[in-house]
């Protein structure tokens, strides 16, 4: 598949990447230096950078799964909506010519809406239709938008087509043409702020991507693009930036700022680099940070060659709060210079909807709630993962049944089909509800929140045993006796419901009050004990099987079969064709928590 790559000009990247006046036509280039010996007060400007980042296709507080008004414990609200009335307020605060608007990735996948207008109605089809996330950012204003991993989801073409479809530019100096190592997209923008004292402020944004994408969507960029690492990437452009007169660089990276990696030894690079990207590259003034879903209103990085102070913000995902960074300049030797700068966050659920955005997409809005209350079956019982991150539930089982009879079906008639096939899943989320009686796709959908893609490769059971040993570190170790309070068992050295698998066709013990490493026990396969030699084929999803959690020895195995085809649609595709779900037909309780060999439930 051809990239359809644009071509980066080097005469573009002369000309300072499409710089545009911000607030009126072009000023002269050079204001009057008055020095400060005249006795008069230097000269000043202040503006402010907005940013969201991780906005994953909502775009209204709406929850599509549900099909309610999104809420959670805390009441946040989420939704782009919500985050224009909030820039208004702002610009209404230090003046619309005083601000730019950013993003640092992760904006089309994520809701229902997201998909329905990649997958259903797609955005790529002849005479196909805006995407929702590009109106809606157009007409808040954007002036850029870093990549996200997640942007790469639905494959380039979706990604082009978005990309066209927005009237800001789509940044991502690291992501790289495979072939000619140029960059594939906008590396950067630099925008021009007017000042009432003849000078522009020249503000440079760089856009920096996550280099995980060559790993998770590894079916969709291998061969055509490339990833290399944020600092690396770093270091060659923000000298260009300031080389080319900015006053101001801020980067919009889509990585976290914890200096770790979820994928372990597979990439050489760093996965949430963005303190790393602050600390190492001298010339930044501040970073939006995105990719790790966490709120950090403030955060200031010393950079070791300067000194200087860098300022970094995250605002929470999905549209649930706004970075604002406040700059203020002063004139000297002839530029202007950053004398302040800090950041804070400010929350959506304080705000209305914006009734422009709710205007624009209304129509689109209601298109997809109609899709998601389809009914695609029933349900003989009804099923809940409330309880599923501690017990064995049939919820879970149901994924697991699908995935293993999708694989069977097509490994059958090959060489590997007489292998016994076990299947891995997790508690994607904590809320979903299989109901008894009418299925519809949201109730299958909200099974499985994520674009994964289903896999089969080659373990022994030997590695399995390893497999689940890592799963297990999930549990809090929690002596025998002790009381165990479900709230406080989970989410061991914080990790994330999607980073716990459960194994089905296998059956085990978890003891929590052992360390984590050794607490698989009675590990059975068909009542006997796991022959550690004995080979299986594990249903997988393409997240786990490219190495995302670093769990041991999948990404590594033989890959017997992949598909395009997303877990989720398998689903609500296999529940269509069963027309009725019988819990009966595929729930058993294969593992179970214990404490010295007494169940915990």
């Amino acid at each position: 598949m051809p990239l359809n790559r644009r071509t980066f000009l080097g005469t573009t990247a002369a000309a300072g990447a499409g710089a545009a006046i911000v607030g009126g036509a072009a000023a002269p280039a050079e204001a009057h230096e008055h020095g400060h010996g005249h006795g008069r007060a230097p000269k000043r400007y202040s503006f402010s950078v907005m940013g969201t980042t991780d906005l994953h296709g909502n775009v209204f507080n709406w929850d599509y799964f549900t099909d309610k008004e999104f809420d959670d414990k805390a009441h946040n609200d989420v939704g782009l909506a919500k985050i224009s009335t909030l820039v208004e307020q702002i610009r209404k605060e230090k003046g619309r010519h005083n601000t730019l608007m950013i993003d640092a990735g992760d904006t089309i996948q994520g809701t229902q809406l997201s998909y329905y207008y990649a997958k259903v109605d797609p955005i790529t089809a002849k005479h196909g239709p805006v995407h929702p996330m590009a109106q809606a950012m157009n007409a808040i204003g954007y002036h850029a938008a870093a990549l996200g991993n997640h942007e790469f989801n639905y494959g380039i073409p979706v990604l082009r087509k978005f990309e066209e479809q927005c009237d800001f530019p789509l940044l991502g100096a690291n992501a790289l043409d495979a072939k000619t190592l140029k960059p594939a997209f906008r590396p950067y923008v630099i925008k021009r702020l007017r000042t009432p004292h003849g000078r522009d402020v020249k503000v440079a944004i760089l856009g920096l991507t996550n280099p995980g994408i060559a790993i998770w969507d590894k079916a969709n960029v291998s061969g055509k693009m490339v990833f290399p690492g944020l600092e690396e990437q770093a270091a060659k452009w923000v000298p260009k930036l300031r080389s080319m007169g900015a006053d101001v660089v801020i980067v919009a990276a889509h990585a976290g700022s914890s200096g770790t990696s979820s994928y372990g030894d597979q990439l050489p690079y760093i996965e949430n680099a963005a303190a790393l990207v602050a600390e190492q590259v001298p010339g930044i003034d501040a970073i939006l940070v995105g990719h790790a879903h966490v709120e950090i209103p403030e955060y200031r990085v010393k950079n070791k060659q300067t000194g200087k102070d860098v300022v970094l913000s995250e605002p929470l995902k999905w549209g649930q709060r706004l970075t604002v960074f406040d700059f203020e300049l002063v004139w000297e030797k002839g530029c202007w210079a950053v004398e302040k700068a800090g950041s804070k966050v400010l929350n959506s659920n304080t705000a209305v909807e914006d009734p422009k955005i709710v205007r624009l997409l209304s129509d689109e809005h209601k298109k997809v709630v109609a899709y998601v209350n389809q009914v695609i079956g029933t349900s003989k019982a009804a099923m809940t993962t409330a309880e599923a991150a501690w017990k064995d539930e049939p919820i879970i089982d149901l994924i697991n049944a699908v995935q293993v009879d999708t694989v069977k079906a097509a490994l059958a008639g090959g060489a590997y089909a007489s292998l016994p096939v076990l299947s891995q899943a997790s508690c994607f989320s904590r809320t979903a509800v299989i109901p008894a009686g009418q299925v519809t796709i949201k109730d299958a959908a909200g099974l499985y929140p994520f674009e994964n893609t289903l896999e089969a490769r080659l373990l022994t059971g030997a590695q399995l045993k390893d497999y689940l040993e890592f799963s297990a570190r999930y549990y809090v170790q929690t002596a025998a006796g002790a009381p165990v309070d479900p709230a406080k068992l989970t989410n061991a050295e914080n990790t994330p419901d999607y980073n716990y698998d459960a194994v089905s066709g296998l059956k085990y013990d978890i003891d929590i009050a052992k360390a984590a490493g050794s607490r698989i026990s009675n590990l059975t396969f068909q009542g006997k004990p796991l022959d550690p030699a004995a080979q299986f084929v594990l249903a997988v999803n393409n997240y786990r099987a490219n190495g995302g959690g670093n769990f041991p020895h999948v990404a590594a195995a033989k890959q017997l079969w992949a598909n395009s085809e997303e877990i989720r649609n398998t689903i609500i595709a296999w529940v269509k064709a069963k027309g009725v779900v019988d819990p009966a037909a595929f729930a058993s309780v294969d593992w179970k928590l214990v404490r010295d060999g007494v169940a915990v439930f």
